[in-house]
């Protein structure tokens, strides 16, 4: 009996990626017609074609990396680190506009026309160079000192150089950071050290921006307002447009929803095709329909949770939580801002909403986790646990 030699690792997993993937069409084709109405450009085909581009193009990354022994990544993030910070600081010291946004969060690929979040690629192979030191250090006894520069400095690198421009991207990776060190034995009592350094940051940060408001991110007005907005919403209409528009599509839905494409509230949402895609779902096929995207999420919570109770290797289990674990906390955090769990944040759906980057960058992750998935990977790194003939996994062997 021949197996399936292309898609290889967990088949469930697969299942769900395809099932989020191709129902993301309906509502990203629908949603795509308000930005003829309110922003005056493109049509609903043209957005779809490039939502299809996306993600045949995220799929093919899913079925390239997958393919990759994940004991290769630890060269790859050490390989890749530096690369990624120099693009963080390159991306903000453009300050352009793109769209007529802030584009100190992008820069644009040539050619095609999309541009990249670079903050996006930079969280992820933060996350897999964490889980390769843990990987390396997990047999010794970790002295904070000694941590500190192979450590805590490209996590403190990459998240100031994030900090100012895309504020829930950066607290999403500190927050994946305290998760996989925890996980990954850390101790406590330093973790703890590093908290008092981020509040005394955080501190510094308020008390300058409140001395000096001009030296202050551009975005800094932006995030204030978002707050005050979510705790005093009468105060403010205006602040409170999308997300008083995204209550109004969720209540208008009911139980089954209007029907596809009949939304009303995606004429009036400028961000609906990405932010508030979960408001046009809900709108659409109602509360069944937002239901089944919140099940299809736990599922997928639920799939990297079983390869990871069956990968027997540490830097296996860092690297499925490493990847898996901001893609999750991303997904509700886009939900629960689109129910006003949460102020406006920014952070789309995955695989739903449309974009580029984003899920190019998630498709990846997800390609890391089927890698780790794979039986015969396992086997393979039992036997060649000091291979050598691979100048990547050099660098990220243990001398």
């Amino acid at each position: 009996m021949m197996k399936n030699k292309v898609l290889q690792g967990d088949k469930v997993l697969w299942a769900l990626l395809a099932l989020l993937a191709l129902f993301s069409f309906f509502p990203i084709f629908s949603a795509s017609s308000n930005l003829s109405y309110v922003i005056g450009t493109g049509s609903p085909w043209q957005y779809l074609l490039k939502h299809t581009f996306i993600l045949i193009t995220g799929f093919l990354l899913i079925l390239s990396v997958h393919k990759i022994p994940f004991y290769y990544f630890k060269g790859i993030s050490i390989l890749l680190l530096p690369i990624v910070i120099l693009m963080l600081l390159y991306t903000i010291s453009q300050g352009n506009l793109i769209d007529g946004v802030n584009a100190n969060r992008w820069i644009r690929i040539p050619l095609i026309g999309i541009s990249f979040q670079t903050s996006s690629l930079a969280s992820l192979i933060l996350m897999v160079y964490i889980a390769y030191y843990l990987d390396k250090v997990k047999e010794k006894k970790i002295d904070f000192k000694k941590s500190l520069f192979p450590l805590w400095t490209p996590v403190f690198l990459i998240f100031i150089l994030i900090f100012p421009t895309n504020l829930s991207t950066a607290l999403i990776i500190l927050f994946s950071v305290f998760l996989i060190l925890i996980y990954g034995c850390y101790p406590v009592k330093y973790l703890l050290n590093i908290f008092l350094v981020l509040f005394f940051f955080s501190l510094t940060f308020i008390f300058y921006t409140t001395q000096y408001p001009e030296k202050a991110p551009d975005r800094l007005n932006t995030w204030i307002s978002r707050v005050e907005n979510y705790f005093n919403p009468s105060q403010s209409k205006d602040g409170n447009y999308q997300i008083e528009r995204a209550k109004i599509a969720i209540a208008t839905g009911g139980i089954t929803g209007l029907g596809v494409g009949k939304s009303i509230m995606k004429n009036f949402l400028p961000q609906s095709t990405s932010d508030f895609i979960y408001a046009i779902i809900v709108e659409e096929y109602g509360l069944i329909g937002g239901i089944m995207v919140i099940l299809i999420f736990l599922l997928i919570l639920f799939r990297i949770t079983v390869i990871l109770h069956h990968e027997s290797s540490v830097y296996g289990k860092l690297l499925i939580i490493g990847a898996g674990l901001p893609i999750i906390i991303q997904a509700f955090i886009n939900i629960g801002v689109a129910l006003n769990i949460f102020p406006v944040t920014g952070q789309t759906l995955p695989l739903l909403s449309s974009g580029g980057s984003a899920a190019w960058v998630t498709c990846i992750s997800f390609g890391i986790i089927l890698s780790v998935s794979q039986e015969r990977f396992k086997q393979e790194k039992m036997k060649h646990e000091k291979f050598v003939s691979n100048p990547l996994l050099i660098l990220g062997d243990e001398k």
